[in-house]
């Protein structure tokens, strides 16, 4: 019995719903990433959102996050899901993003690991100098945690080479040798799963190692959207945060749901059951530290400039209170 078949058979014992609402008020539309499953992707086949008359619609796969903020900017989707310094990065070049919800977490549970084969000599993130590194796209979490990690060894930033290589590639680029190091995100932990078992290679650190438990990155929503729709935003965060604990709290069932989504988008659902989970924390929404952690990053880099980038105002909160400026 394929992973999918008893995907299918769990959720129907489990009398789960996928049905989303029928006449939604509020549609809003999303780049999906492939081998993953968001929270509110999630959400919505729980019909978390149906009473609040939300609808989610898949316009097609983002190559990273960089690339669902340039999609958001330019209007042809709602929200945008990146790294939290590539959420900051574009909210410093002048737009007016919100970070609505932490789209995953790092821990020890779910987090993002870097690969190289069992007998490459490799062994230390010193000996990254000069060798190339496969990440799914440049300007997000992977990129940063590389400069990050040889910035705590006082290595220059540039030292590695990285190349963007597509998440369901990573494995395949690095058994061939095309690459000598490859970095499954923390959003990749399907994919991570499979290349594992396979055999043949060998960790070299994860991100926890370089930044500790934090929120990996952030969904994130036009200002004014929320504006002119706030119940709805309200109503789509705080199902969204409900869907991260449900994850954490109903493991084998969200793997149920997440091998049904793969296979609706004709991908691999047996990839599902190496979900590791959101690695966020219980109640599913950040603290200051998730984002001022980059913003001090970035100071000290020169990216941002000192005082810019606030974190409280980048935040969004579901009290009454709305988002101010």
């Amino acid at each position: 019995m394929s992973y999918l078949t008893r995907a299918f058979a769990l959720t129907t014992a489990l009398g789960l719903s996928f049905a989303t609402a029928a006449s939604a008020d509020v549609t809003i539309r999303y780049l999906a990433s492939q081998g993953g499953l968001s929270a509110h992707e999630l959400a919505a086949e729980l019909g978390y959102f149906d009473k609040a008359g939300i609808t989610l619609e898949n316009v097609g796969y983002a190559q990273g996050g960089p690339a669902s903020l340039v999609a958001l900017a330019g209007g042809s989707v709602d929200l945008g899901s990146a790294a939290t310094a590539a959420v900051l990065n574009s909210i410093a070049a002048g737009n007016d993003f919100v970070a609505v919800y932490p789209s995953n977490g790092i821990n020890d549970e779910a987090q993002s690991i870097f690969y190289v084969l069992e007998d490459s000599p490799i062994k230390s993130i010193e000996d990254l100098q000069g060798k190339t590194i496969a990440v799914n796209t440049l300007g997000a979490h992977l990129d940063y945690v590389v400069r990050e990690a040889l910035y705590q060894k006082g290595l220059p930033q540039d030292a590695a080479n990285l190349v963007v290589v597509p998440g369901p590639q990573l494995e395949q680029v690095l058994r061939s040798g095309q690459v000598d190091v490859s970095a499954f995100g923390y959003w990749q932990t399907t994919f991570e799963g499979a290349a594992r078992k396979a055999g043949g290679l060998r960790p070299i650190f994860d991100d926890t190692d370089i930044i500790g438990e934090i929120a990996g990155g952030f969904v994130v929503l036009q200002r004014s959207w929320i504006e002119a729709h706030p119940e709805e935003a309200k109503a789509f965060v705080e199902g969204s945060a409900k869907a991260l604990d449900y994850a954490r709290e109903h493991p084998e069932e969200t793997k149920a749901i997440f091998a049904k989504v793969l296979a609706e988008r004709g991908e691999n659902p047996d990839v599902a059951q190496y979900f590791a989970g959101y690695g966020v924390r219980a109640g599913g929404l950040p603290v200051e530290r998730d984002v001022q952690f980059w913003i001090d990053i970035l100071e000290r880099d020169g990216t941002v400039e000192k005082g810019k980038l606030v974190a409280k105002d980048i935040l969004y909160t579901t009290g009454d209170t709305p988002v101010s400026n």
